[in-house]
């Protein structure tokens, strides 16, 4: 389901996530805010509730809940898998670091595209994946808000709240 503003609170601590928060309140001001950081001052933070235990997230740029572009960064430990599922927009992955596995279709025994440091994949919206990670894995997601993850099986929704709302 649909992962709302109060879900990336935590996240949203970032530099980056600060500039745009004051931006919002001028109106162009977004169009023409320069936004750099260094690694070191990447604040991170839990991934939100809809996501599997255990990753962490950085937003770099725009709000994720918002009909805006965005950039954040998730980091997912050894093993870390994101069961089945597909989300409303299209996004754009950059593997940072690790091996960032993509299953494309409805099992998490679909073909599968491994991606190193350095690789890169368009997501186009709607389309069924799952993923896994060898070695703790950082990635880039690049995309139009709001982000949103929709579970093919809903009991694989680790939130409670949006996993009920699923089942309606």
């Amino acid at each position: 389901m649909k992962i709302i503003a109060p879900l990336f609170a935590l996240a949203l601590l970032s530099p980056a996530a600060a500039l745009a928060a004051d931006a919002a309140k001028k109106p162009d001001a977004a169009k023409t805010s320069a936004v750099s950081m260094n690694e070191a001052e990447i604040k991170w933070g839990d991934a939100p509730p809809d996501l599997p235990k255990g990753a962490q997230i950085a937003v770099l740029h725009g709000d994720p809940s918002k009909k805006a572009p965005f950039t954040v960064r998730l980091k997912m430990p050894e093993g870390y898998k994101i069961p089945p599922h597909w989300h409303t927009k299209d996004e754009q992955l950059t593997i940072l670091s690790g091996t960032f596995i993509l299953h494309m279709g409805d099992t998490m025994e679909a073909p599968a595209t491994e991606l190193a440091a350095g690789g890169y994949h368009f997501l186009p919206g709607k389309m069924h994946h799952a993923a896994e990670t060898k070695g703790e894995t950082i990635l880039q997601l690049d995309g139009m808000g709001p982000f949103d993850i929709h579970y093919l099986n809903p009991a694989d929704n680790p939130n409670p709240k949006t996993a009920a709302a699923a089942k309606k």
